[in-house]
């Protein structure tokens, strides 16, 4: 069973190493220095802090590992966005599903949406699987420019029974 719980400070070594190798290569491709790695904890804890909430940020925790974080990012009032990254050495065990059903509750009861929208890149069919597992049904593809052209990525779809 995985734990989410606020970034601090002294993730960001840990930050480096979700950032990198395999697991960038569907984000930005390059890796995260230390000095970025500070910045995004020092970003989403005054994000924390700001009234009314747009956003949340969470470690996802093997144990005491940190292996990935997680993201809700209000986008209207009523709908939000996930997103995820977890360390290559940790795919596979069902850690990411975990750590979105989490975050499903979340933002249907703390954050008060009705309405979560994710993507991911084509050729990362894990992650659709990871969606799929936590309630969310594929409703089609969303263009996205990645800086080196246009691709097609799979857009997925999670709404409360009340909407």
């Amino acid at each position: 069973m995985v734990t989410l719980r606020a970034l601090a400070l002294d993730d960001a070594p840990a930050l480096t190493r979700i950032y990198s190798g395999t697991s960038i290569r569907h984000t930005t491709g390059k890796p995260l220095t230390l000095d970025q790695a500070h910045h995004k904890i020092r970003a989403a804890l005054v994000r924390a802090a700001e009234t009314p909430r747009a956003q949340w940020s969470w470690g996802i925790l093997q144990e005491d590992d940190l292996i990935g974080l997680i993201s809700l990012r209000r986008r209207t009032p009523v709908m939000g966005t996930i997103s995820y990254i977890l360390r290559e050495d940790s795919w596979g065990n069902g850690y990411a599903t975990q750590a979105a059903q989490q975050v499903v509750s979340v933002a249907f009861t703390t954050a008060g949406l009705n309405r979560l929208e994710a993507m991911h890149h084509p050729d990362n069919p894990a992650s659709g699987r990871v969606l799929i597992k936590a309630g969310f049904a594929r409703v089609g593809t969303a263009d996205r420019d990645t800086g080196v052209g246009t691709v097609p990525y799979e857009l997925y779809a999670l709404e409360t029974a009340d909407a």
